[in-house]
Formats: C-alpha cells, structure tokens, sequence
C-alpha cells in the first residue's frame, strides 16, 4: 500500500465502517463475467489492509443485474448515498467509477455528500479525498469519462440496431396476427382464428367509426380476441382474453396491419424522478417506414382512414369538443357547431320532453367552465337542425351535380397535364438508365477498377428508373378516376336518392349526421333578436340562415292563436265545458297537445283575459235567481219551479246548474190564491229541482 494512501487515512475514517459497493450491469453479465464480480469483491481486502476490520466492511450487492444509468431504480446505490450523508461510512469502494455510477448527476452527488462527510472513495488506481481540490478534479474527469463511455457503447449499438432497421431486416416482438417464418420473412399467423378476429376488429371499426363501438360489439357478442405472451412461463403462447379499449387503439394505430414495416414509432423520455415515460413519435420523425413490406390484414388506405378517425373520436371529449363520430342522439350538428361570439365549439346537451322525445341544444360554455362564468349562449336545436337538413337536402339538385361534373372536367384536365409532366420524368431517367449501360458496356471488362464504378453507376439509374416508373403509375390510377356514363347516370341519381333516405324515418340520425360530414364544415350560430346560423361548406362556399329566435317553455304550451279566436266566440253562447266539446269536434288542441276540457278552457280564459258566460250574460242585464226573486216578490223556489215550468225566461250559465234570467219579467199567474205566494222569509215545502 502507497504511503500517499496510507496518509489519506486517519484515525476518524477508522471509527466509521468500509462500504464496498459491487454492481453488474446486466443479469446476464453476472452470470458470464463472473471474473469481474470476484474482483470487485476482492476490494475487500484492500479495505483490511488500510486498517478496517473484517467485520466492518459492509457489502452492499443489491445492485447486481443493475444499471448504473440511473439510481432511481438502485437500491444499493441509494442505501450507500443516505449512510454516507449521515456519516457513517469512513471509506467507500468500488472496483472503478463505472461501477458506482455511470451519470454525472449521481456521481457529483456522491462526491459532495462524501466531501461534506469526510469520506474517502478508493479504486483500482488510489485513495481518493473528495475535499481535496486535485483529487476531486481527478474523480469528476473520471465520472465524465464513464458517462461518455456509456454513451459510446449505446451509440455503437444503436447505429447497428438503425441501421438494421432501415433494411427493414431488424426482427422484433410482432403484432398479434403476424408470425416469423423458418426463412425470417414476416406472414399471417397461420390460425384461422386469429386471422378473422383481427379483420373483425378492422372490418368492425371501418363500420362503426368509433374504437369504444368496435369493443362494445366484441363485448355484446361475447368475442375474445388473441394475444401472443411475451413473457412469463408460457412465452410465446396464444392466449385469448376479452378486447379492451386501450389494446384496440393501440391494433387501429399499428401501421404492420397495413403491411407497412415501422420501426420508432415510439421513444422514451426521463422524467424528473428518474423514470421512463413512453410517447408517440410523429410520422415523420419515424426511423424506418416500408410500405408493402409483408402481407397486410387492411390497404395503406384504409389504415390512412383509421389514422383520422381515430383522432376525430378523441376530440369529442376534449376541452373543445371538435368533432366527433356520429352518434344516435339527435343533435344533427354534432360536433359541428361553433359559437357566434366567442369563437369555441358548442357542446350538446338534451333534454327529455312529455313522451321521452329528447330535445337538442346547442351550448357554449364558454370560460364558464374554468371561471366559473355564465354560459356564453346557449340554443334550441330543434329548429336549426330541420333548416339545415331542408338546406342539405336542396344542395343536392341536378345543377349543383352537374356543376360537380364541369369542375371534375376541369380537375381531370389539369391531371392531364400533370401527366404528362410526370412522364418526361420518366423519359429522363430512361435515357439516364441507357446512358450508363452503354458506358458500362464500351468499358474493357478486365478494367475491373473502372467496370465495377460504371456497374454501381448503371444501377443506380436502373433504381431511379423503377421509382420514377412506379411513381407514374401509381398517379396515373390515382388521377384516371374519370366519370363514364354510367357513373353519371348514378351520381345524377342521388338528387332523387338523397332526399328519399334523408326523410325517410326509418333512416338511422347517425346516418343522417354522416351524410351531412360529407358536405358541411361547420355552421356558426349566433343568438339575437334572431338566429343566425352560417353554414359553411366543404370547398368554402357559405350560407347564410336566419331563424326567428326559438320559443321559451312557456310559449312553446301556448294555446294558438286560432283555438283562442274561436273560444272567445263560443263563450257568447256556451259553457266552459261545451266550449271544450266543439272546439275538440273541429281539431284544435292545447299548447301541451292535449284534449280541452272545461279546467283547461277555464286557464286559457284566464290566461288571455277572456270572460265566462256568466259574466258575459250578467254584463247584458240578466239576472240572478237572488235578483229575479226580489223584483218578482217571491221565494227562489218558487223562481226555480217556474223556471222548470217554462214560464220564465233562463238561461243556464255554468258547468254548477247556476241560471240567469232575462230581466222585466211580469209576474206569472198560476191559479193559485195570493196566500199561497210566501212571503219573503216564510218556509217553503215546495220540491227543488236545482239552483235557480
């Protein structure tokens, strides 16, 4: 042992324990390096020969299959860094700095909190101080070292692994539904099974539009749907379990059902505390992307399709409710309407009415929901849905599909001449492709030196040529989609089909609501003394719509002027409940939609001011059973036994046997003596047949 070593270690650092620190990076390198295990091991003995007992040398080897790239996950490390800080290591081991750590930040941390504690740090190559100025410089150049050794060795292996990649030679863990062949090239599990429940899966979301429609089907039809452990005792094995919405997403967004070879599609970012967190990696930031690489469940198509669907159905629960799949409800405008004042998009609420219709409207939270805010304006669906369909529905006209045509006309002109373009690329590169051959061919074969750079050459402009050929073709049956005569006829049709199936009721709102996608972009509705409703089509042409503000409750069970008019001319002659009667004969109803009786007659006079019969008849001078009585001079009874003998005149007034009766009315003679007449206040025996 150096003297300079032995210096370095005083009678305080002896009062404290050793701490050797032993790690491997892998599990696998503890089970094949196995001679550096044993030499870190043997540290112990350089521990003993600087004084330390036996016994006071504390091995931490927890962290053996670990990776010094973090501590987040190291308990040994951790262990070692909190005894340290309360001073209770002398001195600590490691075979080399790599093994104690292999990041900046956890290494200075070692060596601050070793400084602040006294500690000594001892390698291979000496004793360490880390409160001495040159001895701290000596291990923070180390650590930098051992942290730019471990990213060379990742870069190293990371290169191969891109590269690899790119070749779309690299194998990895496959998506259900594919497998390895014995030659290493990708193919269709060869389970029939498994083959049809990943087309359902597809074949279900191209249908619905929405991921959580296509688990709910897996789910109501009790279907289960494969997965390939990829860890665990049965490794490798199928299993099948029910489809989640998180496993389904993760299958709609996998661009290999596509036949597409992606690689980095994913990358993984460190967070503060140590860990990992996994996000997605735009297209165009993917490492490796080769499209018809392998046998495909979907067309590139249809998974470009999928790939915008399934953001338009996530949007649907954002803060701005954008858009979203078409749903049963019967908002027509879901997720299409944008609020006239403030620019955001208007959600849906609904509301049930007598019967369980449900009643739409459109409303717009506005900052309400962050600050607590009264809500920006809200709408009544009803009436702006009808006139937007009625506006759909005359969109679709022979002129307006005939001018389609003339402008389809005019875009397959201009494709013509794209065309055209196009193919002088491809002339270019064939006279380049023939110019190398003819080169390579005039070159003296035994020249390889020369021969084999024309060769590369003459290659090189065969590859161009194929791409520049390939990529003709696949425009030229991208832009040939012209309209035949037949297709004509069909497309002239839909201003005959189209409005059939749009009123037809039958017809599913989540139809209606994808055929309205095909042609409007949004509609801004604006609250005022009036609606407004702009609609905006696809293309950029707009309309203009203006809508008498909708009705409040109230006066949506309002009874129509027309069944007023004619109740207030009924009254002159009729009872509130006879009024009820003929005014159910001619078809009216009240504002609820219901049948009048007497009560709602009685509210609706009440409610528009209108009087009853009685007060109509009081009002032309008749009178009273009371007053008729008195200007008669005899008892009521005697009023209403006249009255059902017919010799005065009545009439009677209410639904509660009340009458009037006409006024100037002599006295009717009835053969009787005048003593018989009672006066007023004697008792009558005479029978009552009703309120007189």
């Amino acid at each position: 042992m150096s003297t300079d070593a032995s210096q370095k270690v005083t009678a305080s650092h002896l009062k404290r324990d050793a701490y050797l620190n032993i790690r491997q990076s892998t599990v696998r390198q503890v089970f094949e390096n196995t001679e550096s295990t044993q030499r870190q091991y043997g540290l112990r003995q350089r521990a003993v020969a600087l004084g330390w007992p036996n016994d006071r040398v504390i091995v931490i080897d927890t962290d053996l299959g670990q990776s010094g790239a973090s501590a987040a996950d190291r308990a040994g490390f951790q262990q070692l860094v909190a005894d340290v800080g309360l001073g209770r290591a002398g001195i600590v081991l490691g075979l080399e700095v790599s093994r104690l750590a292999r990041n900046s930040t956890d290494w200075h941390r070692l060596l601050e909190i070793c400084a602040l504690t006294d500690t000594l740090i001892l390698d291979e190559d000496g004793v360490y101080d880390p409160a001495h100025f040159n001895d701290r410089l000596l291990l923070g150049l180390k650590g930098t070292m051992s942290e730019a050794e471990l990213h060379v060795l990742r870069a190293r292996l990371r290169g191969g692994i891109l590269n690899k990649a790119r070749r779309g030679e690299l194998h990895g863990h496959l998506p259900v539904g594919f497998v390895y062949t014995p030659d290493g090239r990708v193919a269709l599990d060869p389970d029939t099974q498994v083959q049809e429940s990943v087309r359902l899966l597809f074949q279900t979301f191209l249908r619905t539009g929405a991921a959580h429609a296509t688990v709910k089907y897996f789910r109501e039809e009790r279907l289960l749907f494969p997965i390939r452990l990829t860890a665990g005792a049965r490794k490798g094995e199928l299993a099948w379990t029910p489809l989640g919405l998180g496993r389904a997403v993760h299958l709609l967004h996998n661009p290999w059902y596509a036949g597409a070879y992606a690689f980095g599609r994913h990358r993984w970012r460190k967070q503060p505390d140590g860990r990992t967190r996994r996000e997605r990696v735009p297209r165009e930031q993917w490492h490796a992307l080769l499209r018809d690489a392998h046998p495909a469940y979907i067309s590139w198509e249809e998974h470009e399709r999928i790939e915008h669907q399934l953001p338009a159905g996530t949007k649907a629960l954002g803060w701005e409710r954008r858009q979203g799949p078409p749903r049963e409800g019967p908002a027509l405008l879901q997720g299409r309407v944008v609020c006239g004042l403030c620019g955001s998009r208007m959600q849906i609420r609904y509301r049930p009415r007598r019967g369980g219709q449900l009643v739409p409207d459109y409303v717009c939270p506005g900052r309400g929901r962050g600050y607590a805010e009264p809500l920006c304006q809200s709408i009544l669906g009803t009436e702006i849905d009808a006139a937007v369909g009625q506006l759909l529905v005359e969109a679709v006209t022979p002129m307006a599909l005939e001018l389609a045509l003339a402008v389809q006309h005019e875009i397959q002109a201009r494709l013509d001449e794209a065309d055209r373009l196009r193919h002088r690329q491809v002339e270019r590169a064939q006279y380049e492709a023939d110019r190398a051959r003819h080169r390579y061919m005039q070159v003296d074969p035994a020249n390889r030196l020369v021969a084999d750079s024309l060769e590369a050459e003459w290659n090189a402009r065969l590859r161009a040529l194929a791409e520049a050929q390939a990529e003709y073709q696949r425009q030229r049956a991208a832009d040939r989609a012209t309209v035949d005569p037949e297709r004509r006829a069909r497309i002239l049709a839909l201003a005959v089909d189209v409005p059939a199936v749009w009123r037809d009721p039958n017809t599913p709102q989540r139809e209606r609501k994808r055929m309205l996608a095909l042609l409007v972009e949004d509609v801004t509705l604006l609250k005022q003394r009036q609606v407004t409703a702009h609609v905006r089509f696809r293309g950029g042409a707009t309309t203009t719509l203006t809508l008498p503000r909708p009705l409040t409750a109230w006066e949506l069970r309002t009874t129509s002027a027309e069944a007023r008019q004619q109740m207030n001319a009924l009254l002159d002659d009729y009872t509130d409940a006879q009024v009820a009667a003929i005014l159910n004969e001619q078809g009216l109803r009240t504002g609820a939609g219901e049948a009048f009786n007497a009560v709602s007659v009685q509210w609706v006079r009440s409610s528009a001011g209108l009087t009853s019969l009685k007060e109509r008849l009081l009002a032309a001078g008749m009178l009273t059973g009371t007053q008729i009585a008195a200007q008669l001079g005899v008892r009521r009874t005697t009023i209403g036994r006249w009255r059902r003998e017919g010799r005065l005149e009545a009439r009677i007034c209410n639904e509660m046997g009340q009458w009037l009766y006409a006024p100037q009315q002599t006295r009717p003679s009835d053969g009787r003596p005048p003593s018989e007449h009672a006066a007023p206040g004697a008792k009558d025996r005479s029978p009552v047949g009703g309120a007189v």
